[in-house]
């Protein structure tokens, strides 16, 4: 039996796991980051579009703040996001931003003078502040009130990813690469690490931490097509679910993006619509604006998948050999821009597709793209059944996105959230001593390598291939953009008994190091677990809220469904999850639920939302007449973070103001 011990340990060298290893060795504490692939090709790489920090320097920025990123992220998440946290998270991304330009990210930058941008189909003229020269520049992004979205180019998330890893590197964080998790080490109460097998040895190992982050990103390969990575399977939620203790949240809300390509999957980013570019039908149409005149197309991500499925419906999609599609015109934006902002796209367009998005439209049509559920967490990574288990990014239910993320928010959570998270798992590694039972340890190591056995040495007749196959066709078929009680329940009865053939799998290839097959084998059946509480909750949620969208239940029902759902795996016989919830307080949001802004307001109110507005009311009213918003925002809920992260931020408005000259920059189109 193989153990490794050190203090913090992390399973997953994206952005998110990274970051917090980096807080963690930051202390002095031994870390170790577990990865599939080698760090910096992470699925964090493939973020293209930006990351949201309320920088305020553009002029289209200017009278941005923490205050209008956090009413953007909960009215995106349709109120169904953890306030506290998105609090949290909209105060420190412009820290964030910033620690990533000292570590070498190349932010695009502005230039002062004039410039043409392309604002509703128009091409007008702004003029940027000469104060303004050479400070981080922001783009437009969906669901948003000011342009805030940092960017380079449309490599955003490559840049970081590179910069951090450096980072990590720099400070002699070790990742042990072609190493997979198959199980936590528990004792009901604590995690004390995982049981870990090496992708090209087949060795089995236990690594041992005081703490254990999951950081393995979202779930979107148990769909046929998704704009995920191919190693983002929800392995990590099923670590946490096969525990029978630790719970997932809102495993049903599922996010699809409105501008994959067709056929292939392969994002283009949301950029190409922040920076100007249209929605087309078959017949060269603008049809956005027929559903949303406000927002058109930078409408949240959910409104705007949801309309162009509706358009289609109407017979208005372009037929192809691979079902209906939509156009995303950029070319209105012109060839100097396409080849420095969106040349990402421009080489995906070439390569897949063998167009010039700079001349011609790219097809286009929703496809899943993000996982707001994962495993759940408390304000500080931490998960509240399973002591010393942490969780951020995409894998956790952290929950600032509640039921539908805002472009660019995802990114930012990897950095801001293994910033905030980051510290408080080195508190915990700090303040806990490493407790672990050698025996626990070789139980779980014996059930891994009982599993195994049995898929190498066992009799099964069923191919995890084909199992896999009809699993992700049941997901895109029944639980999709738009979801109905009938088909909802006939994906779990499917579900269901794939999973019970999934214990009759049996290989063809019977060695046990890199062998892709045995790979397959043992996740499968994780996979089918985490698509039951997919559609189990999904089932269950008869209501519509964000990117959860029911023809049967259309309205946002606040009376009955303002809560989180929980899932847990009762036994390792079980066929579905069992589901708790979570309420969500009223009386303690800075926020409280409101018209979202989008089509009618057709929600049905919590009998303590007027409640709750009269006391904000009154609060506001008690204060001194000179409070600022910071004393107002505290006033109404505070919020905490780690004592290093709590300092105001500064902003160009605040240095325009001190001298009077704001009024002279703020936002004009010419």
């Amino acid at each position: 039996m193989k153990l490794i011990y050190t203090d913090s340990l992390v399973v997953g060298a994206g952005l998110a796991g990274l970051r917090v290893a980096i807080a963690s060795k930051e202390r002095g504490l031994d870390t170790v980051v577990l990865s599939l692939i080698p760090a910096k090709r992470s699925h964090s790489a493939a973020a293209q579009g930006g990351m949201q920090a309320s920088l305020g320097n553009t002029v289209k920025g200017m009278g941005d703040d923490e205050d209008v990123h956090f009413q953007d992220t909960v009215k995106g998440s349709d109120w169904g996001c953890d306030q506290d946290v998105a609090r949290m998270f909209a105060h420190c991304a412009p820290k964030a931003v910033r620690e990533l330009a000292n570590w070498g990210v190349p932010w695009t930058r502005i230039t002062e003078g004039p410039r043409q941008v392309v604002v509703n189909a128009e091409k007008v003229t702004i003029e940027e502040a000469k104060d303004a020269h050479g400070l981080i520049n922001a783009r437009d992004f969906g669901g948003t009130k000011k342009w805030r979205t940092c960017y380079t180019a449309d490599g955003t998330g490559h840049s970081l990813l590179y910069a951090v890893d450096n980072k990590a590197i720099s400070m002699d964080i070790p990742v042990h690469e072609r190493v997979e998790a198959l199980a936590l080490i528990h004792d009901g109460k604590r995690c004390h690490g995982v049981v870990a097998r090496c992708l090209v040895t087949g060795e089995i190992r236990a690594y041992i931490g005081k703490s254990t982050t999951i950081a393995t990103g979202g779930y979107g390969r148990i769909y046929e097509v998704s704009t995920n990575a191919i190693i983002c399977e929800g392995i990590g939620q099923a670590l946490a679910l096969e525990t029978g203790v630790a719970k997932l949240g809102n495993m049903e809300a599922v996010q699809f993006h409105p501008t994959a390509i067709v056929p292939v999957g392969i994002l283009t980013t949301e950029g190409c619509r922040g920076d100007g570019g249209l929605l087309r039908d078959k017949d060269g149409h603008r049809f956005m604006p027929d559903y949303e005149p406000e927002k058109k197309e930078l409408a949240s991500r959910d409104v705007v998948s949801r309309r162009m499925t509706e358009h289609m419906r109407k017979g208005k999609g372009v037929d192809s050999p691979y079902g209906p599609h939509l156009w995303l015109d950029i070319t209105l934006l012109g060839r100097k821009h396409v080849e420095t902002n969106l040349r990402e796209v421009k080489e995906i367009c070439e390569n897949f597709l063998g167009i010039d998005p700079a001349k011609e439209w790219i097809p286009v049509r929703p496809t899943q793209h993000y996982s707001m559920g994962g495993i759940r967490t408390d304000k500080t990574g931490q998960n509240p059944q399973l002591k010393g288990l942490f969780s951020v990014g995409e894998a956790a239910c952290w929950d600032m996105h509640g039921f539908n993320r805002l472009g660019g928010n995802s990114l930012a959570e990897t950095v801001v959230g293994g910033m905030i998270i980051g510290k408080y798992v080195a508190d915990f590694c700090q303040e806990n001593t490493l407790e672990i039972d050698t025996g626990l340890a070789e139980l779980f190591i014996d059930k891994v390598r009982s599993e195994i056995d049995d898929l190498v040495e066992g009799k099964g007749t069923e191919s995890p291939f084909v199992i896999r196959k009809e699993m992700e066709r049941i997901m895109m078929d029944y639980v999709g953009i738009f979801r109905n009680g009938t088909e909802l329940d006939k994906a779990v009865s499917e579900l269901q008994g794939l999973l019970k053939r999934s214990r009759d799998i049996g290989l063809k290839c019977n060695k046990r190091h890199a062998n892709p097959e045995l790979v397959e084998a043992l996740r499968v059946k994780r996979m089918i677990k985490v698509a039951l509480t997919v559609a189990c909750g999904a089932a269950v949620r008869t209501e519509s809220r964000g990117a959860h969208a029911r023809e049967d239940f259309p309205q946002r029902n606040d009376k009955d469904w303002l809560n989180r759902t929980l899932s847990s795996w009762p036994d390792e016989n079980a066929l579905s999850p069992e589901l708790s919830y979570e309420q969500l307080d009223v009386m303690k949001m800075e926020l409280p639920p409101g018209y979202r802004g989008y089509g009618i307001n057709n929600a049905i109110a919590h009998p303590d939302t007027e409640k709750r507005e009269l006391e904000i009311t009154q609060i506001l009213s008690e204060l001194d007449e000179e409070a600022d918003c910071h004393q107002k925002q505290n006033a109404i809920m505070p919020f905490e973070v780690p004592e290093a992260l709590m300092a105001k931020n500064e902003r160009l408005s605040d240095k325009l103001n001190e001298s009077g000259r704001v009024q002279a920059v703020r936002g004009i189109a010419k």
